[in-house]
């Protein structure tokens, strides 16, 4: 399987860390030096490995934040 290349453009935030110190975080990612997308899913520390997430463009993005919004939590 082919290497998998990333770069951290940036960090928003750490959702949750794990005991293992593993954490959540949404970054915004740029994937095989594609255009950055926001990125949502679980890291070791100094980022050396990750588990599954999902990615969202700006719109996706802006759709959840609405979606969020609506929610009585």
């Amino acid at each position: 399987m082919a290497e998998i290349k990333y770069e951290i453009i940036e960090s928003v935030g750490v959702l949750s860390q794990s005991a293992k110190e593993w954490s959540k975080e949404l970054n915004l990612i740029s994937w095989n030096k594609k255009e950055p997308k926001f990125d949502l899913r679980d890291w070791a520390p100094n980022h050396e490995k990750m588990g599954k997430g999902i990615t969202l463009t700006n719109e996706e993005l802006k759709v959840l934040r609405d979606l969020l919004n609506e929610m009585k939590l």
